[in-house]
């Protein structure tokens, strides 16, 4: 199994090699990378070419499996904007010596990402101290579903020891889930690849008693630092439009469902499922203490203190550096 301090490791070497040779970010172009199968309002811009006309240059959208492979790519110089990554390999990324930077929360959704275990085992929070151990559960590594699987087990009683765990992107642990023969006995993941998972095993919580032990589950818009720095106006925009799709989405949702769906590669009727469990906070929210003004840095400080904990990463002195809302400011301005 490939461990998560071999992905740290291996990120801070790349991540060393990769800063002497970086070139600067190309004004004419964007790339901003996205999930599929994660419906949200913004892809209603992304469709209908709206941040091409307001931003004045032309957007790239590549889609990624995972929040790590995000980090990667943007070590690399590939991608300017990663829309919608998750905290945990934001912090796998940041520890392991790549200057990032949150910009903006893009969604909240405790009830869009959870682990499922197998129907048949008949494993519930009631017996699950005793009936899970010594499984196979299928865990995308470095994610914002791996720490809510971490903090799930130790909820109750579980240690890493006790299970086999194998790194599966969400789409892969879907599919080898759904099979019957499956020796997978507990899968974890998000979006479209949840719904699949819960048509053959049931969460072991949910709702708001899932959010008392996970926490707020949420994604944030990060970027380079030095990105941020040479293109403000640009990254200040891009903010302006997901802002404003937001704001489109909750007066009047259904106009733009058709658009949303389609680029987030989905059917109607699923789209409709995901996007119901999602929050899109206003830039007056995220602005205030209850996220980007104080909280997410304490959050950020908080799980990057429990995955020190865990021999997952060396946490930093202070995230609060980590955490910057000028360009959301000068997006609410514009």
């Amino acid at each position: 199994m490939k461990t998560l301090k071999t992905m740290v490791a291996a990120l801070a070497a790349s991540t060393a090699v990769l800063a002497a040779t970086m070139p600067a970010n190309a004004l004419d172009e964007l790339t901003v990378a996205y999930f599929l199968e994660w419906p949200t309002p913004n892809q209603y811009a992304q469709s209908n070419g709206i941040y091409e006309k307001e931003l004045g240059v032309k957007v790239n959208w590549v889609s990624f499996d995972t929040g790590t492979a995000m980090s990667a790519a943007m070590a690399s110089g590939d991608v300017d904007i990663a829309f919608s990554q998750g905290v945990t390999p934001f912090l796998v990324a940041t520890a392991a010596g790549q200057d990032l930077q949150v910009v903006d929360i893009a969604v909240s959704y405790s009830d869009n990402d959870n682990c499922v275990v197998r129907s048949e085992l008949e494993i519930d929070k009631g017996n699950v101290a005793e009936e899970l151990k010594g499984k196979k559960v299928a865990v995308p590594l470095g994610t914002a579903a791996h720490s809510g699987f971490l903090a799930q087990m130790k909820h109750f009683g579980i240690s890493e020891s006790d299970l086999t765990i194998v790194d599966m992107a969400p789409s892969d642990s879907a599919a080898a889930f759904s099979q019957p023969n499956t020796d997978l006995a507990m899968a974890c993941g998000w979006g479209g690849s949840l719904r699949t998972m819960k048509e053959h095993g049931n969460v072991l919580i949910s709702g708001a008693e899932k959010e008392a032990v996970v926490g707020k589950v949420f994604d944030v818009t990060s970027v380079p630092t030095s990105f941020g720095q040479e293109n403000p106006d640009l990254l200040a925009k891009f903010l302006k439009v997901t802002a404003d799709m937001n704001a489109q989405y909750a007066k009047e949702p259904e106009p733009m469902m058709e658009a949303i769906a389609k680029e987030a590669g989905m059917d109607m009727a699923g789209t409709q499922a995901v996007i119901d469990v999602f929050a899109f906070p206003t830039v007056e929210a995220q602005l205030s203490d209850e996220w980007l003004g104080g909280f997410v840095a304490q959050y950020l400080a908080d799980n990057a203190k429990s995955l020190e904990e865990g021999g997952k990463i060396k946490a930093l002195a202070d995230y609060k550096p980590l955490v910057n809302t000028t360009y959301l400011e000068a997006a609410a301005g514009m």
